[in-house]
C-alpha cells in the first residue's frame, strides 16, 4: 500500500505541511507524479468535471497544463478537521493567445489512513488580468520559501 505523510488526523502543522506537498506537486505539472497523491478511485469535482480514478485525473491534469501555460499556484490552509482539510489557492496563467488569469478557488479534501486523497471538490472561478498585473513570478517550479503567501499578499 503507497503512504503518503503526513497521514491524518491531522494536526495544524501537518495539514499546512500536507498542503504545501499539494501546491508544490501541482507547480511540478507532472500528471502521473501528481496522481500518486489520490486513491486508485479518488473521486472529484473540478468545475463542472466530474472524475474517478488516477487513469481520469491523469488525464485531466495533462489537459490542464496543456492549456494553462506557465502556471503558478499558491494554496493556504483554510481549516482541517481528523481526515479532511480545506483549501484556498490562487494560481496564475497564460492561455495560448497570450491573455493572462488569475484563478481563485476552495478545494475540499478527503483522505483514507494512508495519507491519499479520496475526494477533492473544487470551485474555481477566472478574472482576466493583464501581465503588468501578475503576481506569481518565481522562476522555479515550486513557490520559494520567501515567496509571500495569499494572506501576506491580500489575496
Amino acid at each position: 500500500m503507497n503512504i503518503r505523510p503526513p497521514l491524518p488526523p491531522f494536526t495544524r502543522e501537518t495539514a499546512i505541511q500536507k498542503v504545501r506537498a499539494a501546491e508544490d506537486a501541482w507547480n511540478g505539472q507532472c500528471p502521473k507524479q501528481v496522481a500518486l497523491a489520490y486513491t486508485q478511485d479518488s473521486r472529484w469535482r473540478n468545475r463542472n468535471e466530474f472524475l474517478a480514478g488516477r487513469a481520469e485525473i491523469t488525464a485531466f491534469l495533462a489537459r490542464k497544463w496543456e492549456r494553462e501555460l506557465e502556471y503558478r499556484l499558491i494554496k493556504e490552509l483554510w481549516a482541517f478537521d481528523g481526515n479532511r482539510i480545506a483549501v484556498r489557492f490562487v494560481y496564475e496563467w497564460r492561455d495560448h493567445g497570450g491573455q493572462w488569469w488569475r484563478s481563485h478557488g476552495n478545494e475540499n479534501w478527503g483522505f483514507n489512513d494512508a495519507g491519499l486523497m479520496g475526494e477533492r471538490h473544487a470551485s474555481i472561478n477566472d478574472v482576466r488580468i493583464g501581465e503588468s498585473e501578475r503576481l506569481f513570478r518565481w522562476e522555479e517550479s515550486v513557490r520559494p520559501d520567501s515567496h509571500p503567501g495569499l494572506s501576506e499578499m491580500g489575496l
